[in-house]
């Protein structure tokens, strides 16, 4: 911060009537003999009050004995105004003096008319007054709807000079009357605290008070008592525990992971199905048409379903916590026993709701399933049914069975064919062989040799119109062959429904109440304490809302 250095103002040419006045009187006192002693005091001709017992040293010898003789002639306003410019005087202490004089009650022309004012009312312009000697009581004050705020006006700059003669100065006032009006003004301003505080209390009274005793009177004695029922319940999913364990347990979902489910049953609770489900079964618009019930939460008997909605939105609190899974209802009624019927009744109809929700999804999946099991049966049926009938027609029951002892009776007979060849060829080793074994050897060759051909002609040669042995093991080994695989179908049909059961009971939702709804023996609502001060409250903040706009308005009018 820098400050500017003040220094001492010297004057030195006079301007205005300073000059000639000086030069005037050095003239008049060389005229009348005695200048040669006559000292200029700045002032010139300008007689004051204060001076008119002359100085012998002031005057000179010759015109001392004249000024005692005549009278002292009192100076003009122009004189007055002319000395107080030569004076000098700075800007801020002319407006010092206009805002003396202003307090004072007076009307100056000018800034130096401030000063010949204040002077003349013996009043120091330039004096730092405490600010309880300059205060004037309103009531004193005579208006003028001329008043304007002074001009400060340079010291070397003549004022213009105003048609109007200043306006007459009011008395000065002693030590004990300034007092008297100090105490005055005192008791004014307490008396006004004192009406303000009156309206203020009024007002407060009006606005706060009295519609506060009023919601407190119908909280106690008007509203009716309302019972409520509290439960809560969550909602889960069969899940089985994952076999993997570790880190695939971890990142999978737990059984409460059912926010949309939750969600949708808050909703379908808070709905007009709902109610018109408790008004069927309970009576709910009957219940809250009684007269029993206060005015303002009876329901008219001709109401609308908008407004009997109304109340039951206002009477049923539902919130759901998505941390923990739970949902928690609360349940409003006259009656205690009913208000538990109502919870009971929402309760059930929840559950049903539930099942719905994962009743077609369940069916969806077991039906496919399903389908694909009877299906696989229905062709097992057919295969099984076409081995019978292969088995019938043929009359081989198996035929790698029949095979093999056709095989077996071939080797038997090959067996006695080498047999008797080797017999025939001893008989015939002799030089003399008996003819009739030769022959019977040759006849038994023959016959087995037959018998052979035959059977080996039965595995491929169709007799009588009836099909090959190699026919008809192709056919039992292609029908048993499809019956296997329509075994392999069953088994993976059943394994697939089992699964899709599996995936189904997982997908199934449980409602499980974790509070059961108790009836209450004691009224939980209006809660009178609590309800009234919250009224206090509103109130207070209306009427703060409504004080703080006004005052700003009125602010805003009056700038």
């Amino acid at each position: 911060m820098t400050t500017k250095p003040r220094g001492k103002k010297f004057r030195i040419r006079r301007t205005g009537p300073t000059a000639p006045t000086g030069e005037a009187g050095r003239a008049a006192a060389a005229g009348d003999g005695a200048g040669a002693g006559a000292v200029d005091d700045g002032f010139g001709d300008v007689k004051f009050a204060t001076a008119a017992t002359g100085n012998a040293a002031d005057g000179g010898a010759a015109r001392g004995e004249t000024d005692q003789q005549a009278p002292a002639r009192a100076p003009t306003i122009e004189e007055e105004l002319a000395a107080i410019r030569a004076e000098g005087l700075t800007g801020r202490q002319l407006r010092m003096a206009r805002r003396t004089a202003q307090k004072h009650g007076l009307q100056p022309a000018s800034d130096f008319d401030a000063v010949r004012v204040l002077r003349r009312k013996g009043i120091d312009p330039f004096e730092r007054s405490n600010m309880l000697e300059l205060v004037v009581n309103e009531r004193d004050k005579q208006p003028d709807a001329h008043r304007l705020p002074a001009t400060v006006r340079q010291p070397q700059v003549p004022a213009q000079a105003r048609p109007t003669a200043p306006a007459p100065a009011a008395p000065s006032l002693d030590d004990a009357a300034r007092a008297q009006e100090i105490l005055r003004m005192q008791r004014d301003i307490a008396n006004r605290r004192r009406k303000r505080l009156l309206l203020l209390a009024a007002r407060l009274m009006v606005f706060i008070m009295l519609p506060t005793m009023l919601v407190g009177y119908y909280y106690y004695n008007v509203a009716t008592p309302f019972y409520a029922t509290t439960t809560e319940f969550q909602i889960q999913k069969s899940e089985s525990t994952s076999a993997a364990g570790g880190l695939g347990s971890l990142f999978g979902g737990t059984s409460f992971a059912t926010s949309q489910e939750s969600i949708a049953v808050q909703s379908f609770l808070e709905s007009r199905e709902a109610m018109l489900m408790l008004d069927e079964e309970f009576g709910l618009r009957e219940h809250f048409s009684t007269p029993e019930i206060d005015p303002l939460n009876r329901l008219a008997p001709d109401a609308s379903s908008e407004d009997l909605y109304a109340l039951y939105s206002r009477n049923l609190t539902i919130g759901y916590d998505p941390t923990e899974g739970l949902i928690r209802m609360e349940v409003l009624a006259a009656d205690p026993e009913l208000s538990q019927q109502f919870a009971s009744a929402l309760i059930r109809a929840a559950e049903q709701r539930v099942d719905q929700m994962t009743q077609r999804v369940r069916g969806d999946q077991m039906s496919g399933a399903r389908d694909s099991y009877e299906a696989a049966e229905e062709a097992l049926a057919a295969a099984q049914l076409r081995v019978i009938n292969l088995q019938e027609q043929s009359g081989v029951l198996s035929s790698e069975a029949e095979v093999g002892a056709l095989f077996n009776q071939i080797s038997t007979f090959e067996i006695q064919l080498q047999n008797e060849r080797l017999r025939l060829a001893e008989l015939l080793s002799v030089e003399r062989p008996n003819q009739t074994r030769v022959e019977v050897a040759q006849r038994n060759i023959a016959r087995l040799e037959a018998l052979i051909g035959q059977l080996r002609g039965s595995m491929t040669e169709e007799a009588n119109s009836e099909a090959s042995l190699a026919r008809v093991s192709s056919e039992l080994a292609v029908a048993e062959a499809d019956l296997q695989t329509r075994q392999l179908m069953l088994s993976q049909a059943l394994q697939q429904m089992e699964t899709a059961r599996i995936e189904a009971d997982r997908q199934s939702l449980y409602l499980t109440v974790s509070v059961n709804p108790v009836a209450p023996d004691e009224a939980a609502y209006p809660r009178k304490l609590e309800n009234t001060l919250l009224a206090f409250l509103i109130f207070s903040g209306i009427y703060l809302m409504l004080s703080m706009t006004a005052s700003i308005l009125r602010e805003q009018v009056s700038a």
